[in-house]
């Protein structure tokens, strides 16, 4: 145990809506993550849980302190390794476990690490749903200075990866995919050594041309951050997509939940355009299906799903708020713009590599280049993009705003959105980060630039790229 574990690093903010992160060890340490997973167990009564970690330096210190924490408590560990975010939720569901945890910070940089909770059947937990009172308990076991004793439950290694690239081929049918080049930016997590083991398997005719394929959790990527969304980390990509002939490019987070798309020329593809994308291949295979979309943007999705005979529904944005949406509506699929995407048949969960599959399959099975799918989407629908804001009081901005615009159809969803014929807007606090998130879409390049120019006015100048 390093000097920095010999005191408990566990501060109350790390505890997001969903998950946890912090910076490490500042405000997260091994023995605070002791603390932490002994709450998680107290609190879902596990006698088996799974315990895997991403890429990050400080993952194996953390597992090693998790897993003795587990089994001091007599709860057993399975123990998968390092893997992708999506692994991970395959092996809690297909694992006889009571649930389990991901080290991770997702894609924060290199210094910061956390938990990803799962209940059994990959069931996510939030803030509302247990982590709440796992942050309660952590805070006292830590007050307290508790400290794991002797093992007591066994320890298993199990290798889930092979199995997990067998699952994934399972949602497509490999003869419909055509030859195609593809340019994989992995920012330095999982997801390309994945990909390579599922074209193996699958005997796809895929040609790979990584970039970031190396797991490495310093994160050597443009800016430190492992952040498709970022506008330095997609230079380098789409000249790789041009430079290379692909057929598209796709690129991961760090941990592998979220997939970013571009086409052959080079463009980069929106997690919003992406849904509306992939939606025709999940109406495909499942005629009138329910698909649920979050109210950042929405008329892309909306009028595409209808045209092809779905149907839509807004929930509020959330990797732990989407999956309950999707029960309740029996949904198929669910998209979100931060390109997090849900399958009903991967337990309601998001996952990075299904959604890459289906988009091959699709453009095998239509003969098209992704740039045909894309084009008509470009010609009529315009996005701001997501604009995020730090205003000293965020209540009372939001309540102003939504005063000037009353004029407008306005719902409250998820933030206060507003409907106008040839514009809309939504604005929302961040699940994740102390920032308020602007995305306008219109049906021109003026109507947007009318829109986006008057709340400019009110909101002042964007801080930066969000999730």
């Amino acid at each position: 145990m390093s000097s920095s574990d010999t005191v408990f690093h566990l501060a109350p903010q790390i505890f997001k809506s969903y998950d946890v992160r912090g910076l490490y060890p500042e405000e997260l340490n091994s023995a605070g993550l002791a603390c932490i997973v002994r709450a998680f167990a107290e609190h879902t009564a596990a006698r088996r849980l799974v315990v895997a970690r991403d890429v990050r330096a400080s993952g194996p210190a953390l597992a090693a302190a998790a897993i003795a924490a587990l089994r001091a408590l007599r709860v057993e560990c399975l123990d998968i390794g390092t893997v992708s975010t999506d692994t991970f939720y395959y092996a809690v569901a297909a694992l006889d476990c009571d649930g389990g945890f991901t080290i991770s910070a997702s894609h924060n940089p290199g210094n910061w690490n956390g938990l990803n909770f799962c209940r059994r059947g990959a069931e996510p937990v939030s803030l509302s749903s247990g982590l709440g009172h796992v942050r309660t308990r952590a805070l006292e076991l830590a007050g307290q200075g508790w400290r794991p004793g002797p093992p007591r439950a066994a320890l298993r290694s199990v290798d889930v990866l092979d199995d997990y690239a067998d699952y994934v081929l399972g949602f497509i049918d490999p003869r419909l995919l055509r030859p195609s080049r593809i340019v994989a930016h992995g920012n330095c997590g999982l997801q390309v050594e994945m990909l390579q083991r599922v074209v193996h398997r699958g005997r796809l005719p895929l040609e790979i041309h990584p970039l970031y394929g190396v797991p490495d959790g310093s994160f050597p990527v443009p800016g430190g951050v492992p952040n498709p969304l970022l506008p330095e980390n997609q230079g380098e990509f789409l000249a790789a997509v041009r430079q290379t002939g692909a057929d598209l490019g796709v690129a991961w987070d760090a941990d592998g939940d979220r997939c970013f798309f571009a086409d052959e020329t080079g463009y980069f593809i929106s997690g919003y355009f992406a849904t509306a994308i992939l939606a025709r291949s999940i109406l495909a295979s499942h005629p009138g299906a329910t698909v649920v979309i979050d109210p950042r943007n929405i008329w892309a999705t909306q009028e595409t799903i209808a045209r092809l005979g779905g149907r839509t529904v807004l929930s509020r944005a959330g990797m732990t708020i989407i999956p309950q949406a999707m029960r309740e509506h029996n949904a198929e699929f669910a998209g979100e713009m931060s390109a997090h995407f849900y399958f009903r048949r991967n337990h309601n969960r998001d996952n990075g590599m299904i959604p890459l599959l289906l988009l091959l399959e699709l453009l095998g099975r239509e003969n098209c280049r992704l740039s045909d799918l894309v084009r008509p989407l470009r010609e009529h629908y315009f996005t701001s993009g997501e604009l995020n804001f730090r205003p000293p009081d965020t209540a009372s901005l939001v309540r102003h705003i939504e005063s000037i615009f009353r004029d407008g159809r306005q719902d409250h969803v998820d933030g206060l959105s507003v409907e106008y014929p040839e514009w809309r807007f939504n604005l929302r606090s961040s699940n994740t980060e102390p920032l308020l998130r602007l995305n306008v879409e219109a049906r021109s390049q003026a109507a947007l630039d009318t829109g986006l120019d008057r709340l400019l006015e009110l909101l002042g100048a964007p801080v930066g790229a969000g999730h």
